[in-house]
């Protein structure tokens, strides 16, 4: 139990009314988790209002509640704090709740368009291999210690944030690595959490559903960089023409990394092949697992974060040769029948051609590139004629599918990425509505040393269709059909 006054230190108060010495038992922003002694955060959501619900957690046992629109009733047995903002109280009194737990471990926050999970996880595994006891928090999974929780939002809520670092600071953990989506910033989900660091990746064009201009999603991400203490570090990317914008009026010590300019941290591709690559970085030579120039840059910003929290050079480089892709990013097999099929999460026009890109710097061009691909629903439409182009303009044969529909008209979706496929193109793909189908065509197409790319869902192991969400997973999916046509 805690006093009400102490988890509301640092939060922004406009009035109360009744005790701050209460006792409270828990804080939650879901009036159906209410139980006895609770505290009620009363949020407005993009799909619900919080403050509709205030009766509600007062029956189920609540005994404070903040909110910023007055409610219509008051009652004696209560305490009742206004404040301005209650997604910034919520996370103060989170952080304040499990006693600031990103005070007493080194926490780094990494954002931007593509590579936030890449890097997280790569860093979790650098430095769980170089003997640290390590957390992470994805957006494929949380890991604390040996113990793995499903992540249900790239960055979650802040209560969610502050109970599992609590955790990894009850375990003795010494570093948290943490993706910093810019819906988790624009929602002030991060906004109470003390970062170590803070690395920017690139921006392109993504979540402008929500974000409405470019300009607003740039400036979401520059905000994470703003908020850094003089005491962290803010690595950026050169190579982004944001990537030096978002370091500027930050506070923290900059650092920056590029493949193709001069920059603090300088890496250069010497080789690459699908199994790997040889780097170069500052001068000294490094063969890594994972290929692409994307991933060369994730590389970089990965051994700038580790040395700046004071790794050596060359253990990081070390730990770095032996790092392994990450699930569902540029992931590949290879049949029997040497048709090697790639899954990967690209889902931003930006990524797929980062991807396709990477393809065609390894090929010989006397295979034929297959690319299978469609765009989620219910999110940002501006992309889909963008993805369509860059697919039939950089692949021989792609199949346009479903990706998650969700509450969409997937043939709908389709027509709009169909709609940005240029006039020469129109003879190089087809359009298989079934995700199933699709991968199961693109496999019986494909012929000896044939290349196959999967993209959009990478990780996922579910497709969501008018709400429900029904298993699948592209690398099974792919897997099973190569094994079946190809033996």
């Amino acid at each position: 139990m805690k006093k009400l006054k102490d988890i509301l230190y640092k939060v922004s108060i406009d009035a109360v009314r009744g005790s701050t010495s209460v006792e409270v038992s828990d804080i939650v922003f879901d009036s159906r988790k209410v139980s006895q002694n609770c505290v009620f955060i009363a949020q407005k959501g993009t799909l619900s209002n919080g403050h509709d619900y205030i009766e509600k957690a007062i029956e189920n046992g609540a005994v404070a509640i903040i909110y910023e629109d007055t409610p219509a009733t008051f009652l004696d047995t209560v305490t009742y704090v206004q404040v301005n903002d209650a997604n910034d109280a919520l996370a103060h009194i989170a952080s304040n709740f499990y006693n600031n737990p990103s005070e007493k471990l080194a926490l780094v926050g990494i954002t931007g368009t593509n590579g936030k999970t890449t890097i997280a996880t790569l860093l979790h595994q650098l430095f769980t291999k170089a003997g640290y006891k390590v957390g992470l928090l994805s957006t494929v999974k949380i890991l604390v210690g040996e113990e793995e929780y499903p992540a249900t939002h790239t960055t979650p809520d802040s209560i969610t944030i502050n109970h599992y670092l609590n955790q990894m600071v009850q375990a003795g953990y010494s570093y948290c690595f943490m993706e910093v989506s810019s819906h988790g910033i624009a929602q002030k989900r991060a906004a109470a959490l003390a970062f170590k660091g803070g690395i920017f990746t690139n921006l392109s064009h993504d979540h402008l559903d929500y974000h409405k201009t470019f300009a607003e999603y740039r400036n979401v991400k520059k905000s994470f960089f703003d908020s850094l203490a003089k005491t962290s570090f803010a690595i950026s990317n050169a190579d982004d023409k944001n990537g030096a914008y978002m370091l500027q009026n930050c506070s923290a010590k900059k650092i920056m990394y590029s493949i193709q300019n001069v920059a603090d941290v300088h890496g250069k591709i010497i080789e690459s092949q699908f199994n790997g690559m040889l780097l170069n970085i500052n001068n000294q030579e490094v063969w890594v697992q994972l290929i692409g120039k994307f991933n060369a840059s994730n590389l970089l910003a990965i051994y700038t974060a580790a040395t700046e929290l004071g790794l050596s050079k060359e253990e990081v480089l070390l730990h770095l040769s032996t790092l392994k892709s990450v699930s569902g990013r540029f992931q590949f097999i290879v049949s029997k029948t040497k048709i090697t099929a790639i899954v990967d999460y690209a889902h931003t026009p930006d990524a797929l051609e980062n991807v396709l890109k990477t393809i065609s710097e390894i090929r010989t061009f006397n295979e034929q590139l297959f690319t299978v691909v469609g765009c989620g629903g219910n999110r940002d439409k501006e992309k889909r004629p963008v993805m369509g182009r860059i697919a039939t303009e950089m692949s021989d044969t792609v199949i346009f599918t479903s990706d998650n529909p969700r509450n969409e008209d997937p043939f709908e979706i389709l027509k709009e990425i169909e709609s940005g496929v240029e006039a020469q193109n129109t003879n190089r793909y087809i359009t298989i509505e079934d995700r199933h189908q699709a991968i199961k065509t693109a496999c019986k197409m494909a012929k000896e040393g044939d290349i196959i790319l999967i993209a959009g869902k990478g990780h996922e192991d579910y497709q969501e269709i008018k709400g429900v969400k029904h298993h699948f997973n592209d690398m099974e999916e792919v897997s099973k059909f190569l094994n079946e046509f190809n033996k």
